[in-house]
């Protein structure tokens, strides 16, 4: 079984005068990462690797939560910044066998266009995904295969949907 986290950036800043690749988190999104990385640990989601984008905002929220992460490898992928769906999971689909649980740090529109395809069920009112993938949100699939270059779409299923207003209720 393969575990594919996708948590979407925290809610970033837009100063004047900042490339978009260099905007910040926004004191809303300095808020929410750290609560969705306890969240994260709460529930015992803890990935083997590592994936984020290289974007200041992304880079941010993930500091932000990894030491709530466990042991862990890291790695920056720019290919993943701005990508269409098929740009991610061309990502994902190079990760190695041996790793187990991946998280994707990412951006939108690509990582909730990713999570539709991939789900089973996609689009029905019952699925979570049907609506809005907000700023430090967390879809959790699951997959019964032993290689990630394997996936293709509707083959997850849906584990968990977690946003930061989702922990307020």
């Amino acid at each position: 079984m393969k575990r594919l986290m996708l948590l979407r950036h925290s809610k970033s800043d837009y100063p004047a005068g900042v490339s978009d690749h260099e905007r910040p988190l926004a004191p809303r999104g300095q808020r929410d990462a750290p609560r969705m990385g306890r969240e994260i640990a709460r529930r015992g989601l803890l990935p083997d690797h590592v994936i984020a984008s290289t974007a200041r905002r992304t880079r941010e929220t993930l500091a932000l939560i990894e030491g709530n992460l466990g042991p862990h490898t890291l790695h920056f992928e720019r290919a993943i910044y701005e990508a269409p769906p098929e740009t991610i999971l061309r990502v994902i689909r190079a990760v190695a066998p041996k790793v187990q649980t991946l998280l994707i740090v990412g951006h939108n529109p690509g990582l909730e266009q990713v999570a539709a395809f991939l789900t089973r069920g996609a689009g029905t009112v019952a699925d979570p995904l049907s609506g809005k993938f907000p700023t430090s949100a967390l879809a959790v699939l699951d997959f019964e295969l032993d290689d990630w270059a394997e996936i293709a779409g509707h083959q997850a299923a849906l584990a968990l949907f977690l946003s930061p207003k989702m922990l307020d209720r």
